[in-house]
């Protein structure tokens, strides 16, 4: 993994862009760095893993605030096997499950004209890894007033709002990411790759890395990385050594993030737009004007669209190389639609207003390879046709308990078990489980019982392979999940909140879970189903009862009308210290889907305050 962020970040260049960059980024990134290292002197009991002196560049190295950057579409195994003989250790990783999570995020946006009060209302809800992002309210003497979600370690507020606008950012899929296919020959002891006739010398840098040996001592290996124009060299295909082209402006990335925290208008969120790189999102915004708008992606190439872009491309030719990125208005954008709302779920963009959504024929194919979801097809029907939304029922829209995905799973399993001959032991033994899940209505919540059946039964025939999805292994699937709850909770008929849970222990961002430790029931369940309010969750270390990690973090409904209003929850509490009051005081709210009052404005703040600081005080 090191390996293949410095396949991208090299710390001279970011030393560099530091040097280069304006005063009052170069202010905040040297106050960044100050505040980090003035923490690490005052607290000596805090070890620091990697880093025991933060400098000021190194605020470059992580400029927008998602869980997993672009780089991460580079396999490690695939850098591991081109620059190394062997792998090194490596922290352990849960094994797959068949299902990663988190698969995305929520942004409602809501116009004036389908509001009871006449404001514009903003759904901001993040799905991710618990505890990756902390809830803050960042305020200074010189317009910056943001309040939001924050991912560690960055000074600027990721997913949030201001005074006057708010933004939610989804994980985007627009085709921004391409790799090279390159001939390459060595002469002399160099690279060279092959291009519109001619030979280029491939880039070659020298990377120095601590690596974790097996004993737990520390080396330093040196490996040679090669770079064309296109970019770094990852992989080897058929002969072809590959190129991986991303977005690489850390500079300008980081300006972006700052800047629109401060944007006052839709104007003024559009010109930072402008500097085209926020690549890995779309955009949901509203603001106190009563604009709402959806932005997808913010960094598209424009590219020849002959070519399959979905597979490596040409590297031999300029042909294939970007030409440059489409404007904001080139790009799929939706402003003040008239029905109302807007909608994204990680979903494509072509239903995220309705009828009046773009229309996919109008755009190259690589500005958008989402397919739709479950969840954007439940968010559309709790959106659509409500024209008196106020904060309370937007929060309860976001927590809608229909779970759209077994509306397409759960027939062909009645029909599955119906062609069953009558007296087949599978039909009978299954017969009591067909009738809970045939009078259900597929809502999740805690006293479900039907719940806990779907998802063992469509967790256990899913992990199959497609051609093992025979009608009858539908229904068998079905009795080995019944099998599963007898076996881990003494009947089939266990209530979902019974086996969902929610629980904190200690401070840890992997955290440990224990059956025998209090936890907390939790209606809402995977993404996975079409539940828009997202549980990712699962067993751990041979636990029966199955606990969330990821999923819905931060939530907030905020509504902008002369004065901002807001509520919000974080799982578990604000605090990663066990022994703090607010380590897990909002984990009951959080698992009902309550929202408490976001204290934004300094008379709230100064009623509301347990303890103020000032640096130097502790």
């Amino acid at each position: 993994r090191d390996l293949r962020m410095r396949l991208f970040i090299h710390e001279d260049d970011l030393k560099a862009m530091y040097d280069e960059s304006p005063v009052w980024l170069r202010g905040l990134m040297d106050a960044w760095a100050n505040g980090l290292n003035y923490f690490l002197a005052t607290h000596p009991e805090v070890e620091p893993r990697v880093i025991d002196r933060f400098e000021p560049w190194m605020a470059l190295s992580f400029s927008e605030g998602s869980i997993g950057g672009d780089i991460e579409r580079v396999r490690v195994s695939d850098v591991e096997s081109f620059y190394g003989e062997r792998q090194p250790v490596m922290a352990a990783v849960p094994e797959d499950d068949g299902y990663l999570e988190p698969t995305g995020s929520n942004g409602f946006a809501i116009a004036p004209s389908n509001t009871k009060n006449g404001h514009a209302l903003l759904l901001i809800n993040p799905h991710t890894s618990f505890y990756f992002r902390a809830e803050l309210h960042v305020k200074s003497n010189e317009g910056l007033n943001a309040y939001g979600a924050v991912t560690w370690g960055q000074f600027f507020v990721y997913q949030g709002f201001n005074e006057r606008a708010g933004w939610m950012h989804t994980s985007s899929r627009a085709d921004n990411i391409d790799e090279y296919l390159l001939d390459v020959v060595q002469r002399g002891g160099d690279w060279y790759y092959r291009f519109d006739g001619e030979e280029r010398p491939l880039l070659a840098r020298d990377v120095s890395i601590r690596v974790l040996e097996e004993d737990g001592s520390f080396s330093t290996r040196t490996f040679t990385t090669y770079r064309s124009h296109q970019g770094p060299v990852i992989r080897e295909q058929d002969g072809h050594w590959v190129a991986f082209k991303i977005m690489e402006e850390p500079l300008k990335a980081l300006q972006q993030s700052y800047l629109r925290t401060k944007a006052q208008s839709f104007e003024d969120y559009v010109e930072t737009m402008r500097l085209h790189t926020n690549s890995s999102n779309n955009t949901v915004y509203a603001d106190a004007d009563g604009t709402i708008a959806y932005f997808h992606s913010n960094h598209i190439p424009i590219k020849d669209p002959s070519y399959d872009w979905t597979k490596p491309v040409d590297g031999t030719t300029s042909a294939t190389d970007w030409k440059g990125v489409h404007t904001v208005e080139e790009s799929i954008l939706i402003v003040n639609p008239p029905n109302g709302w807007i909608q994204n779920t990680n979903n494509w963009p072509f239903s995220a207003a309705g009828e009046f959504s773009p229309k996919k024929d109008d755009y190259p194919a690589y500005m958008s390879q989402n397919p739709e979801n479950a969840r954007g097809i439940n968010a559309v029907r709790v959106l659509d046709g409500v024209t008196d939304f106020t904060m309370e029922s937007l929060r309860a829209a976001a927590y809608d308990p229909t779970m759209t995905a077994f509306e397409t799973l759960l027939p062909p399993l009645f029909a599955a078990w119906d062609e069953l001959p009558d007296g087949d032991s599978l039909k009978e033994g299954t017969r009591e489980q067909i009738a809970e899940l045939g009078g259900w209505n597929m809502d999740w919540g805690v006293d479900s019982v039907p719940t806990s059946v779907a998802i063992f039964w469509a967790t256990e025939f899913l992990s199959g392979s497609q051609g093992e999805r025979t009608p009858r292994s539908r229904v068998e699937a079905l009795d080995v999940a019944s099998r599963k709850l007898e076996q881990d909770f003494g009947t089939w008929r266990t209530p979902w909140g019974d086996i969902n849970r929610f629980q904190r222990l200690t401070g840890d961002i992997v955290q440990p879970f224990d059956d025998d430790e209090p936890s907390i029931p939790v209606g809402f369940a995977s993404s996975r189903w079409g539940s828009l309010a997202a549980y990712g969750q699962r067993t751990f270390n041979n636990t029966r009862k199955i606990y969330g990690t990821r999923g819905n973090s931060f939530v907030a409904v905020v509504e902008f009308g002369d004065r901002v209003n807001a509520i919000a929850i974080t799982a578990g509490g604000q605090s990663g210290d066990p022994n703090s009051p607010h380590f897990i005081d909002q984990a009951e709210h959080y698992a009902r889907g309550n929202l408490r009052p976001v204290y934004f404005h300094a008379e709230d703040i100064q009623s509301a305050a347990e303890e103020a600081y000032a640096p130097g005080r502790r």
